[in-house]
């Protein structure tokens, strides 16, 4: 089956963990939720194209950064509490300005595998990619993303006949580890993959995550094990 690999880099950027609050952390790789809506904004996608990803990379250190926090109290305001008031008709808003600290990956490399569930979108996607709609980013819009290489692969099936150690980092879903007799180590995240928007109140509501784990570049994946692989890399898709 073909599929369409993706080579990019970026300088900075943060992938955010929604639950993270005083100081925002970033995911080791970016989610699969943030990899589809870039896509959807290089193909300029105006409803969700269902595909499959594979994301894998390596980044070279973490460093902080201040960036200002705005925290808002609807329809209330006190002046020991809040910087600035914002009047309404009826009431008055507390606004807190401040700042606080954003966690960055530094040097990024990332080699992203798409497999869109109607292969008619296939040659759309590397359109889209090879000439976007407009600049790319990945992670926030000041992340810009630099793609170096856009190509369709090959990807099947196998069994490992020897041991393969990761070229990149990578996320691969537990459902996958669980038909292996292996025992990976690695940090399990549930990672957003699709939304629907509720009609009344306009809210994205996850209705889709995947349970992946996160496996570190140079992890063993053990002779024996069913992969997929492009020829080069081994890919899974979630």
């Amino acid at each position: 089956m073909q599929a369409i690999k993706v080579i990019a880099r970026q300088t900075l950027a943060s992938y955010r963990k929604p639950s993270s609050m005083q100081i925002k952390e970033t995911y080791p790789l970016p989610p699969y939720s943030t990899v589809i809506g870039m896509i959807h904004t290089a193909c300029n996608f105006k409803k969700y194209v269902d595909m499959q990803i594979s994301i894998q990379g390596n980044y070279y250190s973490k460093v902080n950064e201040l960036y200002t926090r705005y925290e808002f109290k609807p329809k209330f305001y006190d002046s020991t509490r809040h910087s600035v008031k914002i009047s309404s008709d009826d009431n008055n808003t507390g606004l807190t300005v401040g700042p606080a600290y954003i966690e960055l990956l530094t040097n990024i490399q990332l080699v992203i595998h798409i497999k869109p569930t109607n292969d008619e979108y296939l040659k759309i996607i590397y359109e889209g990619l090879k000439k976007p709609k407009e600049y790319l980013s990945l992670g926030r819009k000041e992340d810009l993303l630099i793609i170096e290489d856009v190509k369709y692969v090959e990807v099947n099936n196998k069994i490992l006949e020897e041991d393969y150690s990761l070229r990149y980092d990578m996320y691969v879903p537990i459902l996958e580890i669980e038909e292996s007799e292996a025992d990976y180590i690695g940090t399990v995240y549930k990672l957003n993959k699709k939304y629907t928007i509720n009609a009344k109140t306009k809210l994205r509501y996850w209705d889709e995550q995947i349970l992946a784990k996160h496996f570190g570049k140079n992890s063993n994946i053990y002779q024996g094990t069913a992969i997929t692989t492009d020829g080069e890399d081994i890919i899974y898709f979630a």
